[in-house]
């Protein structure tokens, strides 16, 4: 079952994704210098920084290979081919 979180990027656009994207990273910089200097109460929400991120960047590269062309997608499939040997 998706969770709610991967059926609300979903409905967001290429932009608003780079631009969540970007907030996220700075996000988990910001929690991350926290940690180090301070500790945090919950050392969880790094983890789910991280898989926010993830999560972004997954939405926004499949979007990514939805809108390339036929002759793009075979050229691509070649270069997958030729790292597996």
């Amino acid at each position: 079952m998706a969770s709610k979180k991967h059926l609300e990027l979903q409905e967001l656009s290429i932009e608003e994704l780079t631009q969540e994207l970007s907030t996220r990273e700075e996000q988990y910089r910001k929690v991350l210098f926290d940690h180090a200097v301070k500790g945090l109460d919950n050392p969880l929400v790094i983890r789910e920084e991280r898989r926010d991120i993830a999560r972004l960047k997954t939405a926004i590269r499949q979007r990514e290979l939805g809108a390339m062309t036929e002759e793009q997608l075979s050229k691509r499939t070649k270069i997958v081919a030729r790292r597996k040997r």
